[in-house]
């Protein structure tokens, strides 16, 4: 009997960490730490969208409603924390927030966070689109943080992080240079594409507030935890591998004042080993990175 073939994707290879050469961050710092906030909008009563109670529940006014105080309260609250920690900030931004909160990419603007492409709208997805109408939505992202910041994004994360079979390549032709939608990894790494290599920056999908506690209703403390034991954990092994830790956050989770208090515990955590991380963003992660392959 023949052995069972496994489709690959055939974007990267398999390179255990152990095998892989040696760099630094700057400073000669061996853990890069970045904050994302996930700034997003959803349509009213149809859609995608999620919900503060039941996973996969029907769009009804309760849930919209939770979620937009994210935008109208709690990601003002994210924001003055990381003012009072000091701390800089990626935004994964859906284009459409310009249009209908466009004060939140003011704020962002002021502070000098990056953004990043995050698709038109959290509403719908990228990959049940044909290759024309995938383009287009890439394209209209970009050029929306382009025309209201005056510079076009460099990274991308996708709406619910889905891709196409052609994703990565439309990603590369339009210009970006980077992505965070392949969780495979606690470094950056080179993906394949039609017309070229395109980078992964990692991004967690464990250390991020809506899978704890929207889907699996993990508590508040639950996630302070993680991150205090994500961090402590990567500070430790990057004493062997140059590692990337992330914190993932939306403000529809997260900006509730009660789990507002636990990540700032965690943050002040964090910043107690300022003098052993570089704390960036995951832009500038990507650039140095692309630097040591000179």
């Amino acid at each position: 009997m023949p052995l069972m073939r496994l489709r690959d994707h055939n974007r990267y290879d398999y390179v255990p960490l152990p095998e892989r050469a040696q760099f630094d961050w700057p400073g000669g710092k061996r853990l890069a730490f970045y904050v994302c906030n996930n700034i997003e909008v959803f349509s009213f009563g149809e859609g995608i969208g999620s919900d503060s109670a039941i996973v996969g529940a029907p769009q009804t006014s309760r849930n919209y409603a939770w979620r937009d105080y994210g935008n109208r309260v709690g990601q003002w609250y994210v924001f003055d924390l990381l003012d009072d920690l000091g701390l800089p900030a990626a935004g994964n931004v859906n284009s459409l927030v310009f249009e209908r909160c466009p004060q939140l990419a003011e704020r962002m603007v002021a502070r000098g966070d990056e953004f990043v492409g995050h698709g038109r709208t959290n509403a719908e997805r990228q990959d049940v689109l044909d290759e024309a109408e995938e383009r287009a939505l890439i394209a209209e992202s970009r050029e929306a943080i382009r025309a209201h910041t005056g510079t076009a994004p460099r990274g991308w994360m996708g709406p619910w992080l889905a891709h196409s079979d052609v994703t990565l390549d439309l990603l590369r032709e339009a210009g970006f240079d980077y992505v965070m939608d392949w969780p495979a990894d606690d470094q950056p790494f080179h993906m394949r594409t039609r017309s070229g290599p395109i980078l992964s920056v990692p991004y967690t999908i464990e250390v991020n507030d809506s899978p704890v506690m929207a889907f699996r209703q993990q508590s508040h403390t639950d996630f302070e935890r993680m991150i205090v034991d994500q961090f402590d954990e990567m500070l430790e092994q990057s004493e062997k591998y140059p590692l990337v830790c992330s914190v993932v956050l939306h403000s529809f989770v997260i900006g509730q004042p009660y789990r507002l208090r636990g990540l700032r515990r965690a943050l002040r955590h964090v910043l107690s080993h300022a003098g052993d991380v570089w704390t960036t963003t995951p832009g500038a992660i990507a650039r140095h990175y692309r630097a040591l392959q000179g």
